[in-house]
């Protein structure tokens, strides 16, 4: 329970600093299994974006003037794995105040699959003492996402 609960709180805590989610995720299926390990991922991660969300809807809510528009909720679903672009995106959220529901589903359902794919990579690696790639497969997601992100960002906007 204490392992669980200092790995969500890791997560959590990913919304202010620099925490290597896809690691922790992985270590958290690792030693907990899939089931334990997915759900103390997702709940740190949910902590995190929604206090990240809340936050900046309250600093700004008297805010006049122009915000940049609000992430869409295919964005908010996509973001998870990227590194800081998920807090980002959850701070832009909060600011554009996306309705409540909206970002809690699509967010919700962005860190669900996230984080069952990090537990099922540790429990399935690391209890087999495959270390380096049980390790080195959950970095490898940020940077398909972030080259997916950036290949449908390109062609949206070249207009192709």
């Amino acid at each position: 329970m204490t392992f669980a609960l200092a790995g969500a709180g890791l997560l959590a805590a990913d919304a202010l600093l620099p925490v290597p989610s896809s690691i922790v995720g992985t270590m958290l299926g690792g030693r907990l299994g899939f089931g334990a390990g997915a759900l103390a991922a997702f709940v740190g991660m949910m902590t995190g974006q929604v206090l990240a969300y809340a936050t900046s809807r309250w600093l700004l809510r008297g805010r006049t003037g122009t915000l940049p528009a609000a992430p869409t909720l295919a964005v908010v679903f996509l973001s998870r794995p990227v590194p800081v672009l998920a807090e980002a995106v959850a701070i832009a959220a909060g600011a554009a105040r996306v309705s409540w529901p909206q970002f809690l589903l699509a967010c919700g359902a962005g860190n669900l699959i996230y984080a069952a794919a990090l537990a099922l990579n540790g429990a399935e690696l690391l209890t087999g003492h495959l270390l380096g790639p049980g390790l080195v497969l959950p970095m490898l997601l940020p940077v398909a996402a972030w080259l997916l992100w950036r290949a449908t960002h390109r062609d949206s906007s070249t207009g192709g």
